[in-house]
């Protein structure tokens, strides 16, 4: 017999998961790219894994696993910082082989780790985004909000955590009003061209 702790359990990973389409949804329109990615680490088989997909690849790559040291995602990995390469075809740690079985090889990317508490979980990427896009530290700033944000549902994913634990705590609940803020900044008030 189950407990009545288990099937709130259960509710909080689609939550979770709908919180990271989100984010990759948000950061792909916001960055004008071709796709955005979130990849959990998962330690046990040091593998990164599609946890959620927009734009190209979305069809097929949620669920898809590679090695955690392989390519920028490996490198933002083992590293912990953000990375942003404008052209990929002469940058060594990129992956080419892998992303030709995506089906899509980008020329450029952003990639942020998603940390919590100084632990890396995974990686936020977005790829080909537009060149106003990955001109400026705020602009790798945005993306490390988002990624903050991703950071909070890959907990609940990981952790399997009741519903309740949805509420933002104090530190996630000011970087939401900060990405807010930002988007705000970015996107104009409501209604204007």
């Amino acid at each position: 017999m189950s407990s009545a702790a288990e099937p709130a359990a259960h509710s909080a990973q689609p939550v979770a998961l709908e919180l990271l389409q989100s984010v990759v949804d948000v950061a792909r329109a916001i960055f004008g790219a071709q796709a955005s990615s979130v990849f959990l680490l998962d330690e046990e088989t040091n593998e990164l894994v599609f946890q959620a997909v927009s734009g190209q690849g979305e069809e097929f790559l949620v669920g898809r696993r590679f090695p955690a040291d392989r390519g920028i995602a490996g490198w933002v990995v083992v590293s912990g910082e953000p990375m942003i390469v404008d052209r990929l075809s002469q940058n060594a740690a990129f992956d080419r082989d892998f992303a030709r079985s995506t089906a899509y090889v980008p020329d450029a990317l952003m990639a942020v780790p998603l940390l919590r508490d100084h632990q890396v979980l995974g990686v936020l990427e977005v790829l080909d985004p537009s060149p106003q896009a990955r001109s400026s530290l705020g602009e790798l700033d945005l993306l490390m909000m988002f990624a903050r944000q991703a950071a909070t549902a890959l907990r609940l994913v990981t952790h399997h955590r009741p519903a309740a634990a949805l509420a933002l705590a104090p530190d996630d609940r000011a970087t939401a009003n900060r990405l807010l803020s930002q988007l705000h900044e970015l996107l104009g008030p409501p209604g204007t061209p």
